[in-house]
């Protein structure tokens, strides 16, 4: 297992999770959210929404590179597309195991939705 993952578990167990594009977005609004993630596999809307929140309230959004699946192994809940971590040590060293096992390199592709590709490919035709 991945020590990242290893440390969602922990989370979990410590009861520092918001499991669910829902419970994050509740989380974010009361403040309590140290850092949204999204899996790859996510819903554009469920990624959308969860960039959306942590914008608002100046959360760090980051998307990482698991699946629905795997995030619900660890987490015990079906198949979330967004978690967020509510404490903030957990948060960061969730990003520097990320960062360690070098999974982050390709996050700023997976992060791009459909409507972002669009208008970048838009902008590019006015030139």
């Amino acid at each position: 297992m991945d020590k990242a993952l290893g440390l969602l578990g922990i989370a979990k167990k410590a009861g520092f999770l918001a499991i669910g594009g829902e419970a994050a977005a509740i989380s974010a609004r009361h403040g309590k959210a140290r850092l949204i993630i999204s899996a790859c596999d996510a819903s554009e809307r469920s990624v959308r929404r969860a960039k959306e929140n942590s914008a608002m309230q100046n959360i760090k959004y980051l998307p990482v590179p698991y699946t629905k699946f795997e995030l619900g192994s660890i987490t015990g809940r079906g198949s979330p597309g967004v978690i967020a971590i509510l404490d903030k040590g957990l948060a960061k060293g969730f990003t520097d195991k990320l960062t360690e096992a070098g999974r982050t390199l390709n996050l700023t592709a997976q992060a791009k939705t459909k409507a972002e590709t669009k208008s970048e490919i838009k902008e590019g035709d006015a030139l």
